[in-house]
């Protein structure tokens, strides 16, 4: 159920773009019915999680090499995921009015699968599992954070993001390989159950605790996330309350019990979370924007939390486990109050912002509660959870763990209570600014938000308040957790009332000094300005990105000067001579025969001579006719080896290959510079014949030293016993090898979408034209009244000069003969000669037929959509072909077959005795969607090559945007004319 809850947010992402089309921005309320459904869920194990059990998902997936999709969700992993479903499922019904006027798809969709990736992280048991999981929030957040991808200000602080975290993202990458090493298993419940001890697991680690503190931005990578309010507000409200910057708070979480003894791992939370706490108070009490004050509360709450669960004792363990649940509910309640001030008003600066409380004073006593929460007043849960942590601290003072000594203890008990004391400075500040009067403010321009956009932040509020009664409860289910660290004291529970001591003296004290703080907020802001200036961690990030662009500049600049050839013939020559230095301690070398048959030396000739003519040619279609030969010559050698599929697909590579070389040169000069110079030719000529001779020793050697059968030899009986095929080399491609082949049609997405980038800046849409809006703007001049036959509807477009009524019913009738084989050849490349790829190729050039016939307007005729879309169907369909049999037990990509007889009347039999298609036996194979997916990323590929390199260029060449480059080699040629 858990693996089908996580792809359930993937799939529904991807449904956003239709969503939205039909519903609008109501798709949102379609989103949230998935983390709802999750954290239903989720609610169904509360009795055996408070129990004591254990939840445990296992599915293998690369049985081979031991790699398993673990899931495990104990109390800490429910803890989290009830937050991540249930905060998510809010923020994307609170999306449904803060986004009303037009639904961001692409935000909406990222934000389903992010809260999709989130719940996998924090129930991941395999540590390199979550590491995936850990690795995608940062990509996803980071696309999250650049929702307008036009604003500099997004794409600064979604890169410092993606750059800060995947940083420590790395170096907890190592700290996994090196604890799974010493503990022989990469479980994470098995690891916590039996830690292991040495050097290197000190190492691995810290090294995954620097992966924590970057994720939950804790000093010195603190500053990322002030950044990150460049994004919308609900999705600030998800990420800094319920997801991205708790994951490194719950790894600290998971780890602590295990591993809080280990050397430098207590000083480093103490240090750094104590720091991260003052710092951050402070710099809130000095901003201005609503949503940057309680950016730079949440880093202050953040090296709070880190603290507590990180010390290692059982009552801190408590305390922060506490604090993790108020925090999410007040942050998220603030967060959504910041949005409705923003959309009412227009504006969150404190400064423009005057009398709201007036205007909306429900509002206002909602974000008092959620400000009250955060500050740690009674009777909220905030208050409930702030007294257990100054109890553990406590505890810390008496010599609790006696790792931590006296005076160390004594002075984060100082700083926590002055960080608390800043919490409530800025609560109070963050609350005066958005609701309070002010003399000498703008009047405010106010219209009333919509009721179902307060209800959600009231709900969470009002849990704030609730919580603070169930002091109780909350410890009874959050003790297993603390029990389980073996450090401490254990705690007395949490509860408003303990009777006096020293945590209530120091919640006095905190609340007093806040006050006092907040009054004198002018005084503070004069003290801060008289601060001498420090070099900040951000000045110093932006430093450290600038020294080394400027050192990858001068690198560049002396070991890059400009000239392909000698980077080409560099990179050569070191293979030749490693491939050299290899084959020269061979002792004994394999026998070779000529040819397997005679019919293979002439073709072979013609493949040389072709080459050859191909090098030494001037002129650029020549060579690339003469390199076609060599090609289609390839394709007769397969077919007299016995390969008929492989020669189908050279043949038809090879003819797309040809169209698409011809599209490019057209825009360069009709022949080859004269240069280099004939020295250089020389040595190019020498590094050629080294390379090719180097490569066939190569492939001789390889092919002799074998000392073991060929797997390739099973293939005959595995492609129809495991493959339900009898075409080896498509079963291979869609079944036995389909990991490659998902590799393969990944590349050729991102290949033909880098093609795209280079033509069309902004959109591929853009120049998709019909031919009936072209006609409304095309000249007069070119409509051809002695020819009114429309056997192409583009051909209209074209002038007299360039239009061929023989090409267009050519074409006419070829186009539709070239998508029937196509699809032939998908259907029955399982058990002939074919497949999806083969298939994909005759449809692209089916489309490449009708642009070369009548023009770029014909193409959009053809196929008038995205090719990026076509190209994410694919991709898409292959990716659920995959994951589809995990749903009914099986593995990933695993096939399955079913026969279908459809029984027909016997008078319908054809003269030879068969029964007609479709009827009979049907042999269905599940391995034939993902052959679907890759038909259609092949044909979109073609299709999107087609208007990048064909239709795109052809726009560029009539605006003029592109003139024709001039040759050098033009001088030498006479008659040869410049064209601009």
């Amino acid at each position: 159920m858990l693996y089908a809850l996580i792809a359930a947010h993937v799939v529904a992402g991807a449904s956003t773009p239709w969503l939205a089309r039909f519903l609008g921005s109501r798709a949102f309320f379609v989103l949230a019915l998935v983390p709802f459904a999750a954290g239903v869920w989720l609610l169904t194990l509360a009795p055996r999680i408070t129990s004591g059990e254990t939840v445990d998902v296992r599915l293998d997936w690369i049985p081979g090499l031991g790699v398993s999709l673990d899931m495990h969700i104990g109390l800490v992993q429910w803890v989290l995921a009830l937050i991540v479903c249930w905060i998510g499922a809010c923020v994307l019904i609170y999306c449904r009015w803060y986004f009303d006027k037009e639904m961001p798809v692409r935000s909406g969709s990222i934000l389903t699968i992010f809260a999709g990736t989130m719940l996998g992280l924090v129930t991941a048991d395999d540590l390199i599992l979550m590491y995936v999981f850990w690795e995608l929030t940062s990509v996803f957040s980071y696309l999250l954070i650049a929702h307008d991808v036009t604003r500099r200000a997004n794409r600064g602080a979604a890169n410092t993001a993606l750059l800060v975290t995947t940083t420590g993202g790395l170096a907890m990458l190592i700290g996994i390989v090196a604890l799974g090493h010493e503990a022989g298993t990469y479980s994470l419940s098995q690891i916590i159950a039996a830690p292991p001890s040495g050097a290197l697991v000190t190492v691995g680690v810290l090294l995954m605790l620097v992966g924590a503190l970057s994720k939950s931005a804790l000093i010195p990578f603190h500053f990322w996330l002030p950044g990150a309010m460049a994004a919308p507000t609900p999705i600030s409200a998800y990420l800094h309350a319920a997801a991205m910057v708790k994951a490194g708070v719950y790894l600290v979480a998971v780890l602590a019990p295990a591993f809080a003894g280990v050397a430098f791992w207590r000083p480093t939370v103490l240090i750094l979370g104590t720091a991260t706490m003052l710092v951050g108070g402070w710099r809130a009490l000095r901003q201005t924007d609503l949503k940057l004050l309680l950016a730079y509360g949440t880093v202050s709450q953040l090296g709070f939390m880190v603290l507590l669960v990180g010390v290692g004792t059982r009552s801190a363990a408590l305390a922060g486990m506490a604090l993790v649940i108020a925090h999410a509910l007040f942050k998220s309640t603030l967060f959504m109050c910041v949005g409705i001030i923003d959309h009412s008003a227009g504006t969150r600066n404190l400064k423009d912002l005057n009398g709201v409380g007036y205007r909306a004073p429900w509002l206002a006593v909602l974000g008092g509660l959620a400000a009250l929460s955060m500050a740690g007043v009674p009777p909220l849960i905030g208050f409930v959870t702030k007294e257990g942590a100054f109890e553990s601290v406590t505890y810390l003072v008496n010599g609790e763990p006696p790792s931590v000594s006296p005076l160390a203890a004594i002075v984060v008990a100082f700083a926590l209570v002055f960080g608390s004391a800043l919490t409530v400075a800025y609560s109070l500040r963050w609350w005066w600014g958005a609701f309070a009067p002010k003399d000498g403010a703008p009047v405010l321009n106010w219209h009333r938000p919509a009721v179902g956009m307060v209800a959600v932040p009231v709900v969470l509020g009002a849990l704030s308040l609730v919580g603070g009664f169930l002091g109780a409860p909350l410890t009874e289910l959050l003790e297993p957790y603390a029990q389980s660290v073996r450090t401490g004291t254990p705690s007395h529970g949490l509860a408003l009332w303990h009777g006096l001591g020293w945590p209530l003296f120091m919640s006095v004290a905190a609340v007093v000094a806040g006050i006092g703080l907040f009054l004198a907020r002018d005084r503070i802001a004069a003290v801060q300005s008289t601060f001498p200036k420090t070099v900040a961690a951000e000045e110093m990030y932006h430093r450290s990105m600038r020294g080394i662009d400027r050192l990858a500049v001068e690198t560049t600049a002396r070991t890059q000067r400009g000239s392909l050839s000698i980077y080409l013939g560099t990179i050569l020559i070191v293979f030749v001579s490693l491939a050299t230095y290899s084959m020269l301690r061979i002792q004994q070398w394999p026998s070779v025969r000529l040819a397997d048959s005679w019919a293979q030396i002439p073709i072979a000739i013609v493949m040389v001579w072709a080459a050859f003519l191909a090098a030494t040619s001037r002129g650029r279609l020549r060579a690339v006719l003469l390199t076609g030969v060599t090609g289609y010559s390839l394709a007769l050698m397969f077919m007299i080896a016995g390969a008929p599929d492989l020669a189908l697909t050279q043949v038809l590579v090879e003819t797309v290959s040809l169209v698409i070389f011809v599209l490019v040169i057209r825009k360069l000069p009709r022949y080859f510079t004269n240069r280099p110079l004939s020295s250089t030719r020389w040595w190019r000529v020498l590094v050629a014949l080294l390379v090719g001779t180097t490569v066939t020793l190569i492939a001789l050697v390889t092919g002799g030293a074998r000392t073991a059968a060929p797997v390739s030899e099973e293939w005959y009986d595995a492609a129809y016993d495991f493959g339900y095929g009898k075409n080896i080399v498509n079963v291979a491609l869609v079944d036995m090898r389909a990991w490659d082949t998902f590799g393969e049609i990944s590349v050729l997405v991102i290949a033909a979408t880098g093609v795209a980038s280079l033509i069309f800046l902004r959109s591929r849409t853009a120049t998709v034209t019909r031919t009936s809006e072209a006609m409304e703007t095309h000249d007069d001049d070119h409509k051809d009244d002695r020819n009114p036959g429309v056997w192409l509807r583009a051909g209209q477009t074209l002038s007299p000069q360039t239009r061929s009524l023989v090409f267009e019913v050519v074409t006419r009738l070829l186009f539709g003969l070239l998508i029937i084989t196509s699809l032939y050849l998908l259907l029955a490349g399982h058990n002939l000669p074919g497949g999806g790829f083969a298939g994909g190729l005759v449809a692209g050039m089916a489309l490449m037929v009708r642009y070369l016939t009548a023009g770029r307007h014909e193409l959009d005729e053809a196929a008038p959509f995205d090719a990026g879309r076509l190209l994410g169907a694919g991709l898409f369909t292959a990716i659920s072909s995959a994951i589809i049999p995990v749903a009914f037990g099986g593995k990933v990509l695993e096939s399955y077959d079913l026969h279908v007889n459809i029984p027909g009347p016997d008078s319908w039999a054809t003269p030879w005795g068969a029964n007609w298609p479709m009827f009979g036996e049907l042999h269905l194979v599940s391995s034939t969607l993902f052959d679907i997916g890759v038909y259609l990323v092949v044909v979109g590929m073609i299709l999107d090559l087609a208007r990048s390199l064909g239709s795109g260029i052809d726009v560029h060449a009539q605006e003029d945007i592109a003139p024709m480059p001039l040759a050098s080699s033009t001088k030498a040629i006479p008659g040869q004319e410049r064209r601009r």
